[in-house]
């Protein structure tokens, strides 16, 4: 049966740099332990302290994935996401993975301010401090960006609050503008003390490249329908010029294989990303969401709404005429997004196929730990190493990288923001790139803008699958009242004596989106003491 555990994650391999250090403090008790005066009076144990900020930037690899509030996916054992599909979510029935985007980010801002205010005194290397500096002005721009996306305008806060202080007297929500602006200052305040790349063990880090991912990702939300409210051409252009500078870094280009992106470490792809750590003989993801024919809980289950979404070889929707879609026959000649995605039932997975029919499938709830099987007929591929033992008997190493930012979400974001400013004509380069790295036929010429705005739509619907960017798309665009009315739907394979296979197609879960959804609810404690926090609308 599926067991519960702890979750830790680690910033790729360098959280543990300054935890190698030969401090004769670090020999004699755990940093935790340690006094404020000796922390900030050995500028090794300031870096250690920087390091640890990394952690939680993000959902990430957590057991619960976003996708699962989306059209993407379905969360199998529930733990409250079927409330969120349900549309119950009150101020009063905020699940912890809401709760939470506001505890935990407002927990690491105070440490950076703590940082800031002490980092004066601490003598050391001024480059190193330099550096130092510019991470934690970019952590804390990252954590204000989380706080935007989750909640509109929120309090700025810049300074660390102490039990003696009037932490209600100055503290209010600022406008969705002011925090917009706020962050990308931090951003490029945090781009003029970085390096575009480092060397040796300080490989991973923040970089120039990522402040400005982050800056083109927040001016790109502003120039958004729920952020805008209506149509700025003027953002949509700042926010494509945004993007351009990533672009013109020349730092980075699309990994050639796709799937390898989420696998192979520190590809050119990569602009910053996250290492989570083999745990208990087993990587997370995979034992999380693995078929339940290799000891998989079958966590986050795929829908057959998503699987839809993939093109056919030639370009075109299974829904279009001249497709070549045979739907006894689903899963042929499709965008080869979609093998490098989802397994499916005859998926070459670990030496044998997928098996996801019935009677008898080895992966489905005739087949090992049925209460582990997927429900919508499919399981995750990406992210996943094949190699990866689902067993807590393995004791090899390895483990995920979670992007936080990457190339190829650049190249749409550019795409999409040049598009809603000037038209398409630009945007064709930047997507036909993104298209042709996973063999797919370019667009075709001739689009209108809005045609140009659905095929983007569609696009990162396909590339940025699992990573954290549906949720948050679908509600700047304003259009999660019609996505999120979606049922989650999957397959039912039945296998004939004959073994002829059979494709029918049902209701897993139905689904409901209020409007007052587009935003989270701020946690009621937070209201309640402070009242000139106000609440979102509707809540």
């Amino acid at each position: 049966m599926k067991k519960a555990f702890s979750y830790f994650a680690v910033l790729l391999t360098i959280v543990a740099i300054s935890w190698s250090c030969s401090s004769a403090i670090l020999d004699k008790q755990p940093i935790d332990k340690l006094s404020e005066d000796a922390v900030w009076g050995d500028v090794s144990l300031v870096e250690a302290y920087v390091n640890s900020k990394y952690q939680d930037m993000t959902w990430g690899f957590q057991e619960v994935l976003w996708s699962c509030f989306t059209d993407e996916s379905m969360f199998k054992h529930d733990y409250g996401t079927h409330a969120v599909n349900r549309g119950e979510v009150t101020a009063a029935n905020n699940p912890g993975y809401f709760e939470s985007v506001w505890v935990r980010n407002y927990a690491y801002i105070r440490d950076a301010n703590i940082f800031f205010e002490k980092i004066g005194s601490v003598k050391g290397d001024a480059a190193q401090i330099n550096r130092m500096k510019g991470e934690m002005t970019f952590i804390r721009a990252m954590r204000y960006f989380d706080l935007l996306r989750s909640y509109g305008g929120v309090p700025l806060i810049t300074k660390s609050y102490g039990l003696s202080d009037d932490f209600a007297a100055g503290i209010e929500r600022s406008t969705i503008d002011q925090t917009v602006e706020f962050i990308v200052k931090e951003c490029d305040a945090a781009a003029a003390l970085l390096p575009t790349s480092f060397s040796g063990s300080n490989v991973g880090r923040a970089t120039k490249g990522a402040c400005l991912a982050l800056k083109a990702r927040t001016l790109l939300y502003a120039a958004s329908p729920l952020y805008a409210g209506g149509n700025d051409v003027a953002k949509w252009k700042k926010a494509a010029d945004a993007n351009q500078a990533v672009m013109d870094l020349k730092q980075y280009s699309l990994n050639p294989d796709y799937s390898k992106t989420f696998l192979d470490i520190r590809n050119p792809e990569i602009i910053l990303d996250e290492a989570h750590i083999r745990q208990s003989g087993w990587l997370w993801l995979e034992r999380y969401n693995g078929p339940n024919g290799f000891g998989g809980w079958a966590g986050n289950m795929p829908s057959q709404t998503f699987v839809d979404e993939f093109e056919m070889t030639n370009g075109k929707m299974i829904t279009e005429a001249g497709s070549g879609y045979n739907p006894q026959e689903p899963y042929k000649n499709r965008d080869p997004r979609f093998d490098a995605t989802i397994l499916y039932n005859g998926s070459q997975y670990k030496g044998r196929a997928i098996e996801t029919f019935l009677p008898g499938g080895k992966d489905t709830k005739d087949g090992i730990e049925p209460w582990n099987t997927s429900l919508t007929g499919y399981y995750i591929r990406k992210f996943m190493y094949e190699s990866a033992s689902l067993s807590n008997d393995d004791n090899t190493t390895g483990n995920n990288h979670w992007p936080f930012f990457r190339y190829g979400e650049t190249l749409l974001n550019y795409a999409e923001a040049i598009n809603e400013a000037e038209g398409p004509a630009k945007a064709y380069a930047a997507i036909n790139m993104i298209r042709a790295r996973a063999k797919m036929p370019d667009l075709a010429a001739g689009l209108s803008q809005a045609q140009m705005r659905e095929k983007i739509i569609h696009e990162r619907m396909i590339e940025l699958s699992f990573e954290e960017h549906r949720f948050f798309d679908v509600r700047r665009w304003k259009i999660a009242e019609v996505v999120g009315q979606r049922p989650t739907r999957g397959v039912d394979i039945r296998k004939a004596a004959d073994g002829k296979l059979t494709y029918a197609y049902q209701t897993i879960q139905e689904r409901k989106f209020l409007p007052q959804h587009y935003w989270m609810p701020i946690p009621i404690k937070e209201v309640n003491a402070n009242s000139k926090i106000k609440q979102n609308p509707n809540y």
